[in-house]
């Protein structure tokens, strides 16, 4: 074989491969390459930016997604440790029901009222509670009454029969005499 014959059959290329090889650089560049480069952002904890549309953050070393939801699940998951003495909070039903209203643990709450009690300031509290659970529920039957007064619908039920919703045929005197009623009995204290 000719030496001119050689030459042609191996490129550069080829001959620094050969030589990675042998030498074990098995991940050596034989050739450059010129185009695309994907940028690498480096992000810390607490970031927050937006890539393909979606916001993301790094929470606990782990990159998330950022939803609207977040701030939904931050008041109804039940937290580690109390945020006002520090205990673990253990996941039962008193802590639970104590979180949704308080945003303490169980045991906080007891110590809180007892604080009360001794102070002759506990009937007051507790009055203060009960009349916000009623205000929040007249209210929610004001949204039912409005809601069933403007429906003029037809569904058609599982059996296949269609129902005629009018709810919109009611007297608007009498609705507006009922949600007097009820904003009589918001004023009312308990």
């Amino acid at each position: 074989m000719s030496e001119n014959n050689l030459k042609k059959e191996f490129s550069q290329r080829d001959i620094q491969r050969m030589r990675n090889l042998i030498t074990g650089d098995l991940s050596g560049k034989t050739q450059t390459q010129v185009g695309y480069e994907k940028h690498a952002h480096t992000y810390q904890e607490g970031d927050i930016w937006e890539a393909n549309g979606k916001q993301w953050t790094i929470k606990n070393g782990i990159k998330q997604t950022v939803t609207k939801y977040d701030d939904l699940k931050r008041l109804v998951t039940l937290p580690l440790t109390c945020p006002d003495c520090g205990r673990p909070m253990k996941s039962n039903r008193y802590n639970k029901e104590m979180w949704s209203i308080h945003k303490k643990c169980f045991d906080c709450v007891i110590e809180f009222e007892t604080k009360l009690r001794q102070e002759g300031k506990f009937e007051e509290y507790q009055r203060k509670i009960m009349n916000s659970n009623k205000d929040a529920y007249l209210d929610d039957i004001i949204n039912a009454i409005d809601t069933w007064a403007e429906v003029k619908e037809t569904f058609v039920n599982e059996a296949g029969d269609v129902e005629n919703w009018a709810g919109g045929n009611v007297d608007k005197e009498e609705i507006a005499r009922l949600k007097d009623h009820i904003k009589k009995l918001k004023e009312q204290q308990i």
